[in-house]
């Protein structure tokens, strides 16, 4: 387990040290269309409509919160829950894996995964989803980021170190299907369809170049079949450095026959002793290598030991960041939240005064209505007041201009008279001069002064009538200064 995991992190350290193909800086540019991640549009409209994309995931705004949230939710890697989506009897454009005819409920993992989309993720970000050590489930969406939005040349270029991956995932709803890193990728690189969705399609051309990449690369050998090769190996490396036995060799054996027969008893000694000391060496040997495998063992046993020691303190050490996060991010939400209900607060009396004084000015102005009203009712009352004078003297100088009518008329008429009487009296006096200037010349003295007496009674005549005249005009119009008096007594 300790060589698995070390060779793990040395494959991750040599895909992150990796340089990706055609990219240059930390910002990682879109492949596609940049609004829908290349999505199905069934799964990207059950996304976008799901409370728990709108609600909870709205509320995370950091990279960091997003990877711990996929950390304690994702438990798979369907689109969809299990159960949610019927397609039994389904066939043709309304069948299972195009997502058109029938929708359910959408996975946690694909709402992150769109999360993530929002967050426009950098190189860095990316590799450090796909290179994380707590759960395969944060590397699987690391990995779908990939596959939905970079380009089809470079698949090959993020996956390459991480092919022969060994850790293992349930990518199933519910469970049932365990597969490694590796086996996930190699799906995703030549197979279109994930479960009950598709992916964005890859040009025939770089297909087949992908699959020829993946035909040439070796295949890692299961540790199964290492572990087998590794004691055989051993074995045969002892064998060889062992020491040939006595026994082994024939022409050993047939030579020190004929030396015990010639050197007699003595060689018999010399034998065992050399015999005794091969078995010395063989235990001592045996003893050195039982020590090294024990000391090898107890390595391997206090690496696992450190290994898991510092394994389980950096879960405890993650784990403890993550409760400070959270209790930080609620901290922060409560001040948030205590914010809002101060804001509202004043807001409310905001709008309380604001309502008073519209009430006031309300109350204000229904009283300057009133005061109008009440000085136009004044107004129309006096104007029906001068109205009702102004009718009184109208009709009193029409009575009068119907009453003056006749007197003008009769005025006239004298007038006419008059001066009909005067041109007929000038016209006598022109006649009777001239005649009493035609008899003045013919008749004596005598007569002239009577003619003349004549003449002047004349005049005196005319001048008794202008007085009469005058004294009837004066006695017209103090008839006519009485009657009005009269009629606003009420008398006839």
């Amino acid at each position: 387990m300790a060589n698995n995991a070390i060779v793990g992190n040395q494959q991750q350290q040599q895909a992150v040290n990796k340089p990706a193909s055609g990219k240059h800086g930390n910002v990682l540019p879109l492949w596609g269309n940049e609004k829908t991640m290349n999505l199905n549009p069934m799964i990207l409209t059950n996304v976008l409509s799901s409370p728990y994309f709108k609600v909870q995931l709205y509320e995370l705004k950091t990279y960091h919160e997003v990877v711990d949230e996929i950390y304690f939710k994702v438990t798979h890697v369907e689109p969809w829950e299990k159960g949610s989506r019927k397609t039994a009897g389904q066939t043709g454009m309304c069948g299972g894996v195009r997502g058109v005819g029938t929708g359910g409920i959408v996975s946690t993992a694909f709402c992150l995964l769109y999360k993530l989309f929002t967050l426009k993720l950098t190189r860095k970000q990316v590799m450090g989803l796909i290179t994380h050590t707590d759960s395969p489930y944060i590397r699987a969406l690391g990995f779908m980021y990939i596959r939905y939005t970079q380009p089809p040349p470079d698949l090959v270029d993020w996956y390459d170190g991480f092919l022969d991956d060994e850790e293992e995932l349930d990518v199933k709803a519910g469970g049932g299907c365990v597969m490694t890193v590796g086996e996930m990728l190699r799906s995703f690189l030549t197979k279109l369809e994930w479960f009950s969705t598709l992916f964005p399609r890859i040009p025939v051309p770089v297909q087949k170049m992908i699959d020829q990449q993946l035909k040439a690369r070796p295949r890692k050998q299961p540790e199964k079949e290492e572990k087998v090769e590794e004691p055989a190996a051993e074995s045969a490396r002892q064998g060889s450095s062992k020491t040939p036995s006595p026994r082994g060799s024939p022409k050993r054996s047939r030579s020190r026959s004929h030396q015990r027969e010639r050197r007699g008893v003595s060689f018999d000694r010399e034998l065992e002793r050399e015999r005794d000391r091969q078995r010395k060496e063989r235990e001592g040997k045996d003893r050195d290598r039982g020590d090294r495998g024990e000391r090898e063992r107890g390595d391997r046993d206090r690496d696992r030991e450190r290994g898991d020691r510092g394994d389980h303190e950096r879960r405890r050490s993650r784990s403890a960041e993550r409760r400070s996060r959270r209790s930080s991010s609620r901290e922060h939400r409560k001040e948030k939240e205590r914010e809002r209900d101060g804001d509202n607060e004043r807001s409310r009396r905001k709008e309380r005064e604001h309502h008073h004084e519209r009430d006031r000015e309300r109350d204000r102005d229904r009283e300057k209505d009133k005061d109008k009203d009440k000085d136009r009712e004044r107004d129309r009352e006096r104007s029906k007041d001068k109205r009702s004078k102004g009718e009184a003297a109208e009709e009193r100088r029409h009575r009068d201009e119907r009453e003056e009518k006749p007197r003008h008329k009769e005025e006239k008429k004298s007038k006419k008279s008059r001066s009909r009487s005067k041109d007929r009296r000038h016209k006598a006096e022109r006649s009777s001069k001239k005649r009493s200037r035609s008899r003045s010349r013919h008749e004596p003295p005598e007569e002239r002064e009577r003619g003349k007496k004549r003449e002047a009674s004349p005049s005196r005549e005319k001048e008794r009538s202008h007085k009469r005249s005058r004294s009837q005009e004066r006695d017209i119009r103090s008839r006519r200064s009485q009657s009005p008096d009269r009629r606003d007594d009420g008398s006839p």
